[in-house]
């Protein structure tokens, strides 16, 4: 019974730091690299703010709709060109392990 009990904790502890499954589309491909300059970059930054201070209450229902989807697009495509390093848990235990072993 204790065998099991271990093994389980074990297979738990396996899994539990595997890869994630993630669902991705097709048609959405990221690009590596930035592809923006900073001053366009810029650009998509105050038009963010000048949405956010604009006063949203006099705007029709169809006025309101696109204001939200060029808000949307724009962070995407902040984000698109930010870049950035994604590490997993599992890797980041990897890392910290081998740091414990070689130091």
């Amino acid at each position: 019974m204790k065998k099991l009990r271990i093994t389980l904790a074990s297979l738990f502890v396996f899994f539990s730091f595997g890869l994630t499954p993630v669902i991705g589309n097709g048609d959405k491909k990221m690009p590596t690299e930035s592809t923006m300059t900073p001053a366009e970059l810029q650009v998509l930054i105050d038009r963010l703010e000048e949405i956010k201070e604009m006063d949203k209450s006099s705007l029709t229902k169809a006025e309101k709709k696109d204001l939200r989807i060029e808000l949307r697009d724009t962070k995407e495509e902040i984000k698109r060109n930010n870049g950035g390093v994604y590490l997993s848990v599992g890797a980041l235990l990897l890392v910290i392990i081998l740091l414990i072993i070689l130091l």
